[in-house]
């Protein structure tokens, strides 16, 4: 089975591609399935109910968030009934939402696990523990995926090398920037440091450059607000057996508009 992992979508530009391209992506590699993170998609931070169902409509069968998950002050009051739509796993027990779901397809089935890291980000539960408590939970006839959305390139690829064998893929999110460095594990785990990003590529990692200059220059804070123009559209293609639950192949892509 060949399931597609997109990277972070950011703003309307990032909606705007993902609508475009997602399907015939999908068709492009023949896959079943895509998983979308879209923690960035509501003007650059958090995600809405609303919002959630245009992804899907865009060809998404699952999404995963991260650091922005509550960028939306209504969110918090929605996550609970959004089927398929996971936040990272080692957030606070008290928060709403949940941290791995199982997504249902007509021929498969498969898990999609979200974790965030702890290095250069804020406070969270160990991303370590809370994967091995998930994966106690998950049925262990079905192969999971796992967005690991983290700053650092040794924190992830310690995580994917800690879950190697155990899961059929683990990638990156969060720095906006993809990695040449897909690989399979010995184990038969897929991985890459980071999918990369769906956004406008003339950019400060998808924000106009002008504020994120200047809070560079005077350290003054200011709104960084979504870039336009042209967009990429970036993330990876796995292919997974379902018998051993493990990755035969990842090849990452990057569409880009003129």
């Amino acid at each position: 089975m060949t399931v597609l992992m997109i990277g972070d979508v950011v703003g309307s530009p990032g909606r705007r591609i993902l609508k475009r391209e997602l399907k015939k992506l999908k068709d492009s590699y023949g896959a079943a399935a895509a998983v979308v993170n879209a923690e960035n998609c509501a003007a650059g931070s958090g995600i809405t109910e609303s919002l959630a169902n245009e992804i899907f409509l865009s060809g998404a069968d699952a999404i995963t968030l991260g650091d922005h998950t509550w960028g939306q002050k209504e969110f918090a009051g929605q996550i609970g009934r959004i089927e398929n739509l996971v936040r990272p796993a080692n957030f606070p027990s008290e928060c709403p939402g949940r941290g791995w779901c199982i997504v249902t397809m007509p021929s498969f089935r498969f898990a999609v696990l979200n974790l965030q890291g702890r290095v250069f980000m804020q406070s969270v539960d160990c991303p370590f523990k809370a994967a091995d408590k998930a994966l106690k939970e998950i049925p262990a006839d079905i192969p999971v995926i796992v967005d690991f959305h983290a700053e650092a390139t040794s924190e992830k690829v310690t995580l994917a090398n800690y879950l190697d064998g155990r899961v059929a893929a683990l990638a990156g999110t969060h720095t906006h920037v993809q990695t040449s460095d897909a690989r399979i594990f010995p184990g038969g785990t897929a991985f890459i440091t980071d999918l990369g990003m769906t956004g406008p590529y003339h950019s400060s990692i998808g924000r106009e450059f002008n504020p994120v200059t200047k809070k560079f220059i005077t350290g003054i804070p200011s709104r960084f607000e979504v870039a336009q123009g042209p967009c990429v559209l970036e993330g990876v293609a796995l292919t997974i057996d379902a018998a051993t639950r493990k990755a035969k192949a990842i090849e990452s892509f990057r569409i880009k508009e003129d």
